[in-house]
């Protein structure tokens, strides 16, 4: 995979966000001297649900699932993550357990801040508190919005909900060409709460209908708008 290099924190996709965007410089350079920066595989769990919540994750680049098992055993996939996400963050402030767990959907690199070091940022820095607080607060309401839609929108709104999401979270800044992406059926179903065979299946009806188009794991958005459409039909 080449030459490792850590991640430097001034040039960090997570510099430009609400949450570090409010730290100073003497507070990067302290981030930057006690964090540990991990590559992972596709495939490869950063943490997991249950675990020890022993710090903060900052992802640097790659793509990620947050996941959830549900009583019957099933994966349920609740966010994804990019470049720029924090990770974990609420495991870390509300209990000693990680609630989720996250996965590596491609080759990532992810920066580990120690439980110590977040709670000492955090309390020393009233914007980056105030900033947490923003985000959890949107955390809670996107979670409210995805049950809601687990519990009243039937599985082919939710489908064509799922595949905006890919392109909201994942398409590069600039790129104007149709958004594309590798992700398994299996994960598309976890994403959806849906069987992998019903995922398929309508998959199938979605490409017949030029909405998508699929080459194995590689799914291309033709239609966004029919798309959004077929999202909105319960809203």
């Amino acid at each position: 995979m080449g030459k490792f290099f850590t991640p430097v924190c001034h040039e960090c996709p997570s510099r430009n966000t609400p949450l570090m965007g409010c730290c100073q410089a003497e507070e990067l350079d302290f981030i930057s001297a006690n964090k540990v920066s991990h590559r992972f595989q596709k495939g490869q769990h950063i943490f997991q649900e249950g675990g020890p919540a022993l710090g903060l994750h900052c992802v640097q680049q790659g793509k990620i699932k947050i996941t959830k098992v549900s009583g019957d055993g099933k994966e349920q996939i609740i966010r994804l993550a990019k470049g720029g996400d924090m990770l974990g963050f609420r495991s870390v402030l509300a209990g000693p357990h990680y609630s989720t767990s996250a996965v590596a959907l491609d080759d990532c690199v992810v920066c580990f801040i120690p439980r110590a070091d977040f709670y000492r940022l955090w309390q020393s820095n009233l914007q980056f508190s105030t900033s947490l607080m923003h985000m959890m607060a949107r955390a809670l309401g996107e979670a409210e919005l995805q049950m809601l839609h687990l519990a009243y929108k039937p599985v082919r709104e939710r489908l064509a909900g799922a595949l905006l999401l890919l392109q909201r979270t994942f398409r590069q800044p600039g790129d104007a060409g149709p958004f594309s992406t590798s992700i398994s059926r299996e994960d598309l179903a976890a994403l959806v709460g849906t069987a992998k065979e019903t995922a398929t299946r309508l998959m199938s009806e979605f490409k017949e209908a030029g909405i998508v188009a699929t080459r194995g794991s590689q799914v291309t958005i033709l239609k966004p708008d029919k798309l959004n459409q077929l999202a909105s039909l319960y809203d």
